[in-house]
C-alpha cells in the first residue's frame, strides 16, 4: 500500500506550506484532504518536490483544494511539479487552470 507523509508549516507570508512525500493516489488522498480542509491560512502552497506520481484521484483532490481556496478568496499554488505530474495535468486538460511554480518560495510570493 502507498504511503503519503504530510508536513504543514507556515511560510514567511503566512501561507500554509503543505509538503507532501509519497504518491498522491486514491489510497493516500484521504489524509491530504482532511489536512487541506482544516487549513485556514490566507494561501495554500503544496510542495510536490517529493511526490513521484499522482493518479486521477490525486488530481481530483488537488482540484478540490484549488476550488475551496477560490471559494474562500485564498491563494493557491503548486510548487516543484515534476514532468510526470505535468503530463497528467496535460492529459486531464487542467494544466492551464492550476497555478504552478518552480519553487515554494516563488509560489509563496505570488
Amino acid at each position: 500500500m502507498d504511503q503519503l507523509n504530510i508536513n504543514v508549516e507556515k511560510g514567511a507570508s503566512g501561507a500554509a506550506i503543505c509538503r507532501l512525500n509519497g504518491g498522491l493516489t486514491v489510497s493516500t488522498l484521504f489524509d491530504f484532504q482532511d489536512t487541506a480542509r482544516k487549513e485556514t491560512a490566507p494561501a495554500v502552497v503544496i510542495d510536490l518536490s517529493h511526490v513521484p506520481y499522482m493518479d486521477s484521484a490525486g488530481l481530483g483532490a488537488i482540484l478540490g483544494v484549488l476550488a475551496s481556496c477560490q471559494r474562500h478568496g485564498r491563494g493557491f499554488g503548486l510548487a516543484c511539479v515534476n514532468d510526470r505530474i505535468k503530463t497528467l495535468f496535460t492529459v486531464g486538460h487542467v494544466d492551464g487552470m492550476i497555478p504552478t511554480f518552480e519553487t515554494v518560495e516563488i509560489a509563496e510570493s505570488k
